[in-house]
């Protein structure tokens, strides 16, 4: 690759008076191909700021449209893209930061079948994906092609970050062998997300990416830093490779791509739901049509009390977490409908019911959102 032009001289002329970039160093990020996964929360201050940092090509990997509800965290996206692909939003806005830079758009749902193919042609993984299907996916893929996986992850008011898969150090495997049961960890949709936690996170993954395209400093790899918004705290874990991890372990086990979401327990979006699960499940229309009725039922919602204020259906409110201790305001011989924001938490409060003897229990698809989107689009999204 060719020197830095006079135009690319003046851009980068912060970088190149530090002693440890230099015009080596700024060469080094020219010729840098970095693969980011998500283009959201974590994704777009990596975007942003390795676009700026004039990492040469930077592969992107997302096929979601952009939403209102994404505006509160997701930089890179404005009030005009919502609607539009994040691909193109993101692409259009790393563009016009630095245009130098190759922006390389891949528009799937990464997956056991394609990650190879994408991932080899990168020299370091960017994740910054939200769910632990695809968190496994990634460090598998990098540990197998031997590429760098720059980790970080957040939750209402903390996050975490991380580099795995190095020669020496530990992968995600190490830290965690086995995901936690389905519906266990809640999703930022479900349990909220602070919008500045993912701007530290990602700037924190971004920081690592550049040190190690330079080969400056000391990286995260066999270190866990925790981020704690709320309190302003940092934590640090000391990780080490496990001897007995299926991958990254001397007698590995795991020599090829598997099945995530069965590995995970998720099923996957595309799949049917199984025709003994519609008995136990409602449509908000219907909901509506057993209330127009006045059908003697009892309409149960399990969010949380905050939530309930920003919108409510005139539901009794029990929230899930308070729902085993207050069965006994329930009658186990009532027709119960339970909803929740999209469908998750009424889930699990269905098996609980079950389970303690509540047979006329059903769930109602898509929670508070779909009774926006079915029945009254009155009802605020959130």
């Amino acid at each position: 690759m060719a020197a830095l032009s006079n135009e690319e001289i003046q851009r980068y002329s912060r970088h190149l008076i530090l002693p440890e970039v230099g015009m080596e160093g700024q060469l080094a990020l020219k010729r840098a191909r970095v693969l980011c996964i998500g283009t959201g929360g974590l994704g777009a201050p990596i975007g942003l700021y390795l676009t700026a940092a004039g990492v040469g090509t930077i592969g992107l990997v997302d096929f979601d449209v952009v939403d209102i509800s994404n505006l509160q965290r997701q930089v890179i996206h404005g009030t005009g893209d919502i609607g539009r692909k994040k691909l193109d939003s993101a692409g259009d806005r790393m563009k016009d930061i630095n245009p130098n830079v190759n922006v390389v758009k891949h528009e799937v749902a990464l997956s056991s079948e394609n990650a190879m193919e994408i991932v080899k042609n990168y020299d370091i993984v960017v994740d910054g994906t939200d769910n632990f299907p695809t968190r496994y996916l990634v460090n598998d893929v990098c540990v197998l092609l031997g590429k760098p996986n720059v980790y970080g992850s957040i939750f209402r008011f903390e996050g975490q970050a991380s580099v795995f898969a190095t020669k020496e150090g530990p992968c995600y495997r190490c830290l965690y062998p086995e995901p936690p049961p389905p519906g266990l960890v809640p999703s930022c949709a479900e349990g909220g997300v602070l919008g500045i936690l993912p701007g530290m996170i990602g700037v924190m993954q971004a920081t690592e990416v550049v040190k190690l395209i330079l080969g400056k400093g000391d990286t995260l790899a066999g270190r866990l830093v925790l981020y704690d918004a709320l309190n302003m705290r940092f934590r640090e874990m000391r990780l080490r490779k496990a001897p007995d991890c299926p991958i990254c372990g001397p007698n590995r086990t795991i020599h090829q791509l598997i099945d995530y979401h069965q590995f995970c327990g998720v099923p996957k979006q595309a799949e049917a739901t199984p025709a003994a699960a519609s008995d136990l499940e409602i449509d908000p229309v219907e909901v509506k049509k057993l209330l127009d009725a006045k059908h003697d039922f009892v309409l149960l919602d399990v969010r949380e009390p905050h939530e309930y204020q920003i919108c409510n259906i005139g539901a009794r409110l029990i929230p899930l977490g308070e729902l085993p201790k207050r069965l006994a305001e329930l009658d186990a011989n009532a027709e119960l409908v339970v909803h929740c924001k999209s469908g998750m938490r009424s889930a699990k409060a269905c098996d609980l019911l079950r389970q303690n003897g509540f047979k006329r229990v059903r769930n109602m698809k898509g929670g508070i959102l779909g009774w926006s989107d079915k029945v009254d689009p009155r009802v605020p999204k959130y």
